[in-house]
């Protein structure tokens, strides 16, 4: 299936033609048609899987049928609700590509910077706002948001939304608007105060599943190192000698953590930026940007501040903390692997993360590859700790492209604590397949 079969207008084809956009992705092929038949529509579909076009693509041909009189002031006829300002100003940029041939405006509205050129564009008039919560709630009790013409609604990353406290901003925000109107929900797991919301907000929805969260790409290659706490960084930073890891995304859990690990890197000369909600919007921004460019090798960011994160053939993710929600692990690592790229995953386990790790292996359905043979073993010597990780080793057998063994890790096999690993200076993760890398060629599937 390609693009033109979907019954996108030509300007459209043309955006995407743009934007080397080969063939759509399988939300895009069941999403478009139903949104442009005007059914609301439930997308539960993890990160990755091409959901900003599927929504963004029927709402720009969808609008741009209604004329807009000359010298009339624009209303705002769709919304896109969104958690973070990262996923917010990416949305607007993908709107903006898409539309280029059309006669239509698109703005974000987000916190962390002046609202003044926010409110100079609103008075201009525009057709899409792209919103987080807190921004747009400030703003229309400032009288500078009418919300009467909305017609499209779409509430992107609605877990997420959840998670940061957003629900009820929502709810106000929903009240403003017309009863009679078209709702887009998508969410990438479904706790029951989402699966209540859904019932609430949306009419006869076309429901759209892709990838269940409890399975990860196979395209994928996941690995796991067993590794005491204070040797994370110098694990990490052995690890990035690897030239063949062109770009790496590194998970923190906290904001002082992922600071830590960025400082970390530069003083061994690894360029090394941190993303987090204590970060203005502009340094944000500017350290995505350089991340994008290539002016930064490794991005580190807690999960929050990667929404958003869209990075066309990123090879490596890292885990340098495991977190203690399984999903957000899928969540994590589907940022490699995307349009049909294959990725790397490596993640590192402490001993306090053992509890963590199986939940994530229960939820995934699989024991993710040890290494054992790298320079920084876990010595943890509590009796508990022998035992956890030798029950983890023992699940997985076999090798990895020649570094993995299938021994207990972290030095409890015939290796002993405190000793020089077999293979000192080894432990390099699997390096990307050809043409995984930032600079490989061949066409994009929308995002």
């Amino acid at each position: 299936m390609n693009f033109r079969d979907l019954k996108l207008i030509a300007p459209i084809l043309k955006a995407l033609e743009k934007e080397a956009y080969r063939a759509p992705t399988p939300i895009q092929e069941q999403a478009i048609p139903a949104v442009l038949d005007g059914n609301d529509l439930f997308g539960c579909a993890q990160t990755g899987t091409g959901k900003t076009a599927a929504f963004a693509l029927p709402i720009i041909q969808l609008l741009s049928r209604q004329q807009v009189r000359p010298h009339t002031l624009r209303r705002i006829r769709s919304l896109i609700l969104t958690p973070t300002r990262e996923l917010a100003i990416q949305i607007e940029e993908n709107i903006r590509a898409y539309s280029r041939f059309l006669d239509l405006r698109c703005t974000s509205i987000v916190g962390g910077v002046s609202q003044a050129a926010q409110e100079r564009a609103l008075q201009a008039g525009v057709d899409i706002v792209v919103a987080t919560p807190g921004r747009l709630i400030d703003l229309i009790h400032q009288q500078h948001v009418d919300l009467q013409h909305v017609q499209i609604l779409v509430l992107d990353e609605a877990d997420r939304m959840l998670d940061m406290g957003f629900i009820n901003d929502v709810k106000k925000i929903i009240a403003r608007m017309p009863a009679k109107r078209q709702t887009l929900f998508f969410s990438a797991t479904m706790p029951p105060e989402i699966a209540q919301l859904v019932q609430t907000l949306l009419v006869n929805p076309v429901k759209v599943e892709i990838t269940p969260v409890s399975s990860t790409a196979e395209r994928i290659d996941q690995t796991l190192y067993f590794v005491d706490k204070e040797n994370k960084i110098r694990l990490l930073t052995h690890l990035l000698q690897d030239p063949s890891i062109v770009s790496a995304l590194v998970f923190t859990r906290t904001k002082h953590g992922a600071d830590r690990v960025a400082r970390g890197l530069n003083k061994a000369n690894i360029s090394a930026q941190a993303i987090h909600g204590d970060k203005s919007q502009n340094a944000r921004q500017g350290a995505l940007n350089n991340f994008k460019n290539g002016a930064t090798r490794v991005l580190v960011a807690t999960d929050i501040a990667a929404r958003g994160i869209d990075i066309d053939e990123l090879s490596h993710v890292f885990n340098f903390n495991l977190p203690n929600i399984p999903e957000t692990y899928v969540h994590r690592i589907g940022r490699t692997g995307r349009a049909g790229l294959s990725g790397i995953a490596v993640s590192f386990c402490e001993y306090e993360e053992i509890p963590y790790l199986k939940d994530i292996e229960k939820l995934i359905g699989r024991t993710i590859a040890r290494v054992d043979d790298h320079p920084f073993p876990m010595t943890q010597t509590a009796p508990a700790a022998k035992a956890e990780t030798a029950q983890a080793g023992g699940k997985q057998g076999g090798a990895n492209n020649g570094r993995l063994t299938g021994k207990q890790p972290g030095g409890h096999n015939s290796q002993q604590p405190g000793k020089q690993p077999a293979r000192a200076g080894g432990g390099q993760p699997p390096k990307a397949k050809s043409g995984n890398n930032r600079f490989s060629g061949g066409g994009k599937s929308g995002r």
